[in-house]
This record gives structure tokens, C-alpha cells and sequence, in this order.
């Protein structure tokens, strides 16, 4: 059995430092091998200017929040996905980052920009990529938005994801029903890992809709969070299963696919 979980809560807005001693007091509650935490999980949301974002970007190998993250996935031996505003040079990126026990670090760059993000980030250009978490577990990292484009997830299921992690600032009344579909047309696990509240900035404001969720390969609900609800949540499961694509014995999600007939 394969410990998954998701760890919903609410960023403090500009406290980079604040949020990370919460997240790690969240994730000392209890024990799995891998969980997934929000979109933006050390920054806050609703930036009023690019300095603000500026003021909270970090490199993604050498800062504080894959600082924190490392000693965490050492002590506890586990694989953490964790949003944050990474800095590469003069850009700014929403991002996620992959932490193994291992100490290694992954990097997606989100793909698809959502509303003002498209003030403040360059378009993500890491593209869809899988990789290996604690046990081997293969892992494919979303952002929020990226979850209205099925291209997303199923491009990381074709390459061979388990689990789809979906780190998430969700605003909108939709994506968690979408994220069973995701789950279930691809037949792999998804961890939709969203905050919760609303937050104010200046003449701005935000409801953020919490429901995290961890899904099964048959868009079955393992765990849903309240609106809400603060906490570390988690759940058994067989990762192998993913790599079942049978629907019936004359058929598989995948080789059914007639791509030549497609748009793309």
C-alpha cells in the first residue's frame, strides 16, 4: 500500500517564511509517501504589482522552500509536490516543485495561465514531464488552470504517469468534478490539492473553494476536504493499477485511440 496525500490550507499573502513554518506543522500530523500541497503554497495569490511577486521568487535548488522541503523528505521519507514563485534569471514562473528523500528536486513551470498570472509569470516551458517519486512512483505535475485542457493530463498519462499532481489556487465552481473525468478517461490516480478562504489585497479579493480531493483510475473519490477545512490528509493506494488501461477485455484506453483522425 502506497500512502498518498493532500495537505489543504490557506496562504498567508507576502510571507514566504510564515507559510513555510505552517506547511511543516501541518506535515508533521502524520505519515505517507508522497503528498501534494497547493498552487503558490508559499507566496499567497492576489499580487497587486510584479515587486510583490519579486519580493517573495526564489531559485527552485537553492531556495528556502526546497531548503525546508529536503530536510522534510529526509527526516520523514517522503516525496513532497509544493507550489511556489520560482526566479530564473529575470523570469518568473508558477511552479511546482517534485522533492524526493534523496534530496533531488523537479521542476514544472505552469503551462497554463490563469487570469492576472498572465501579469506577473512567463507562460511555463517545462512542458509535461514524468518523474520518479519516493518508490518509484511515477509522478506528472499540473498546476490549477492546466486541469480545463484534457491535453494536460493526457499527455502526462501517455508518458507513463501514476499520479497526476495537482497542485491548485482554485477560484472557479468546476474543475473537481473535471479532475474525476481526468481520472477516469486516463485511469490514473489525481491529488487536487487546493487552499481555502479568501484573500484581500488592496481593492482585490478572492474565494478560493478548498474540496481537495484524491481520486482513484475510475474517477472514484478516496478523500474530498470540506470547503473549509485545514489539514493533512491522506489515503492507501496501489499505484500499479494506473497502469491497467483496460475498460473491457476488447478494449484499452489507450490503443483504442485513433490519433490520425484527431485535431490537434
Amino acid at each position: 500500500m502506497y500512502r498518498v496525500g493532500l495537505c489543504q490550507f490557506a496562504s498567508k499573502l507576502l510571507n514566504v517564511e510564515d507559510n513555510l513554518i505552517h506547511m511543516r506543522q501541518l506535515l508533521e500530523t502524520q505519515s505517507a509517501d508522497l503528498v501534494v500541497l497547493p498552487e503558490l503554497a508559499t507566496s499567497g495569490y492576489v499580487f497587486s504589482c510584479i515587486q510583490e511577486v519579486k519580493s517573495v521568487a526564489e531559485p527552485a535548488e537553492t531556495g528556502p522552500t526546497a531548503s525546508l522541503f529536503r530536510e522534510l523528505a529526509a527526516e520523514r521519507n517522503t516525496s513532497y509536490v509544493v507550489g511556489f514563485v520560482e526566479k530564473d534569471g529575470d523570469a518568473l514562473y508558477n511552479a511546482s516543485m517534485l522533492v524526493n528523500p534523496d534530496g533531488k528536486v523537479y521542476v514544472y513551470r505552469k503551462t497554463h495561465l490563469f487570469y492576472e498570472e498572465k501579469k506577473w509569470f512567463s507562460p511555463g516551458n517545462s512542458g509535461f514531464n514524468v518523474f520518479a517519486a519516493k518508490g518509484g512512483v511515477k509522478v506528472g505535475m499540473m498546476i490549477c488552470f492546466d486541469w480545463l485542457f484534457p491535453e494536460s493530463a493526457r499527455t502526462l498519462a501517455l508518458k507513463g504517469a501514476q499520479i497526476l499532481a495537482h497542485s491548485a489556487n482554485l477560484v472557479l465552481p468546476w474543475c473537481q468534478k473535471a479532475m474525476l473525468t481526468r481520472s477516469l478517461e486516463n485511469r490514473v490516480f489525481s491529488i487536487t490539492s487546493n487552499r481555502f478562504g479568501t484573500e484581500r489585497n488592496g481593492g482585490k479579493e478572492l474565494f478560493f473553494t478548498g474540496m481537495s480531493q484524491i481520486v482513484d483510475t475510475h474517477g472514484d473519490i478516496l478523500h474530498r476536504c470540506g470547503e473549509q477545512e485545514e489539514g493533512l490528509f491522506v489515503v492507501g493506494i496501489h499505484p500499479e493499477d494506473a497502469d491497467n488501461k483496460m475498460i473491457t477485455e476488447l478494449n484499452d484506453a489507450f490503443t483504442d485511440r485513433r490519433p490520425e483522425l484527431y485535431i490537434t
